[in-house]
């Protein structure tokens, strides 16, 4: 099963790389482009045939590895 894992960091974490690139995005013209925030898109196989249990894999390599729980939200899609 291939999983999608969208990572962002939480509503009140500085964005220093949304900064950066909000600023360039000005330099280029593009006045009206507000906050931006970056964050991460890791798509994987997981080898598992079974959705539950290739959801529950994937949530905790998020927890043990892929997102930072204290200062990022994750979303994860999996697909047969």
């Amino acid at each position: 099963m291939k999983a999608k894992v969208h990572v962002t960091l939480k509503t009140g974490v500085l964005d220093p790389q949304g900064k950066a690139v909000q600023h360039a995005l000005h330099s280029l013209g593009f006045a009206e482009v507000g906050e931006v925030r970056q964050g991460k898109f890791i798509e994987l196989e997981t080898g598992e045939s079974d959705p539950t249990k290739a959801r529950a894999a994937v949530e905790e390599m998020c927890k043990k590895l892929l997102a930072n729980p204290v200062i990022e939200n994750y979303s994860i899609e999996v697909e047969g």
